[in-house]
């Protein structure tokens, strides 16, 4: 092996890939690597929930070394998967005592794109029950804690992921992102999280598989690395019917393309909800950031007014659409939260549904009306900054008080009602020496430009190498 186990982790995705492409170390080297990071982290961070090695090893074995020089090719690099995905044949549980000894007999869409594409699974990431809320805890395993200060919440519902990342316990990791769930984690522990236009990654199968409000998505600790692993994951898969043509693959070419000067709207609060002024001054600092990358940058939104209201009846509509059979066999064993929203779904009216989507149809119309003038719109991925692992979710943020735990994330449910890219990048630290990030809008099918900004953000804000580093 030409690199000591020591280093191995500490490297990219990107510089991994490369070696296992030359041949500089072997696949069962680089899972050695990991698992050996993942046991010396896990008892801080509760991250890898479960570990798959002997169908690791088997993967191995089976590798495709026929699709050489393919974008997107890991060439054995280890992945790890949100609890929320299925992997044939490895514990699922969903972060849920209903299904803590569940065995999927066969893999989500996105794990066979993933193993097809030469990643090899090695093992499941912790997330809330059901992936409800932006704190990462379970019956089944507890808290994952963030390792920046494990005193802190790592975010959710992708926090395992996140943490795994930020720890050096893995090099790419999925998540899933319906209010956040990709943005907020990734703010949280200094990592990148990318939630993409529905239907760029193929998913299911699923309950409803036209449901555009929840997407899955890469995670890993730079931009560059997700853009090789969003070449890895997609492709069109027919059995999503809401699966598209990727435009502007490889995403790996647009990483370092010189582009002109953008136009950016750039908004702490989208002149409605409210948000913690730490959050506030990072988004000043981005400002700062884009102007000296010389872009045009103006303080102005779309009219996400009606975010909030739209986003809470769709919400509970789905999940009580998809989870009806799961209530009403176990509602006494799910969580309080959970159930509470599941309950919300049942007493909606139908002219109530009909007015959320009617406003979700103005919310995309102001969207798009926005960029026709600009290219991006830049927020905060959360209102708050990593809070404490023994609160469940904020109660009140500057003067706003909260009675439930999805308002408290509008600020990125609100861009997942547009169903536009956005990925959330680090951007500066709070006092306390802990992970603020932004996120980065763009136009619907244009992932290629977000990345391209995102790169260039992250390496001139000096925040590219802020992980992988120890918990503490």
């Amino acid at each position: 092996m030409a690199l000591s186990e020591e280093n191995l982790w500490k490297k990219s995705a990107t510089e991994v890939v490369s070696m296992l492409k030359r041949k500089e170390i072997s696949p069962d080297e680089a899972l050695d690597t990991n698992i050996k990071r993942i046991k010396e982290t896990h008892s801080s961070i509760n991250a890898v929930v479960t570990l798959c090695e002997k169908r690791a090893r088997h993967q191995i074995k089976n590798l495709d070394t026929s699709r050489k020089d393919q974008p997107g090719y890991l060439y054995g690099l280890p992945i790890v998967i949100k609890d929320l995905t299925e992997v044939k044949d490895v514990k699922t549980t969903y972060g849920s005592k209903v299904f803590e000894d569940y065995i999927p007999s066969a893999s989500d869409f996105l794990v066979e794109r993933i193993e097809k594409m030469g990643g090899v699974i090695i093992g499941k990431t912790n997330t809330p029950e059901f992936g409800a809320g932006s704190q990462t805890f379970n019956e089944v395993f507890g808290y994952t804690k963030n390792p920046w200060n494990i005193k802190y919440t790592c975010g959710g519902s992708s926090g395992g992921t996140a943490a795994a990342l930020a720890a050096g316990a893995a090099w790419l990791g999925t998540g899933s992102d319906l209010g956040g769930s990709l943005r907020n984690p990734a703010s949280f522990c200094g990592v990148v999280g990318f939630r993409t236009t529905p239907g760029t990654i193929a998913r299911g199968p699923q309950n409803l598989p036209f449901n555009d409000l929840s997407v899955d998505g890469p995670m890993a600790r730079t931009v560059k690395d997700i853009a090789l692993f969003l070449d890895t994951i997609t492709e069109v898969d027919y059995r999503d019917p809401l699966s598209s043509v990727p435009l502007g693959k490889p995403y790996q070419n647009f990483i370092n393309e010189e582009k002109h000067k953008y136009n950016i709207g750039i908004s702490d609060d989208f002149g409605v909800l409210a948000c913690a002024p730490e959050v506030r001054e990072a988004v000043n600092n981005a400002e700062k950031i884009l102007l000296d990358m010389g872009h045009n940058v103006e303080r102005v939104s779309p009219n996400l007014s009606k975010s909030e209201s739209t986003f809470q009846v769709l919400r509970a509509h789905l999940l009580a659409t998809d989870k009806r059979e799961l209530y009403e066999k176990h509602k006494n064993i799910l969580k309080e939260d959970l159930r509470l929203n599941i309950e919300k779904g049942f007493k909606l009216t139908e002219e109530q549904i009909s007015k959320a989507n009617m406003a979700r149809g103005q919310i995309i119309k102001s969207t798009n009306l926005f960029f026709d003038k600009y290219d991006f719109l830049v927020a905060p991925s959360s209102m708050v900054p990593p809070f404490s692992i023994n609160e469940h979710w904020p109660k009140t943020v500057e003067n706003e008080t909260f009675d439930n735990y999805v308002s408290w994330l509008m600020t990125a449910a609100a861009i997942s009602l547009t169903a536009c890219p956005s990925l959330a990048v680090p951007c500066s630290t709070t006092k306390n020496n802990l992970p603020i990030g932004i996120q980065i809008v763009g136009k619907r099918r244009h992932e290629g430009m977000v990345l391209n900004l995102g790169h260039k953000f992250q390496k001139h804000s000096n925040n590219y190498n802020i992980t992988p580093l120890e918990p503490n």
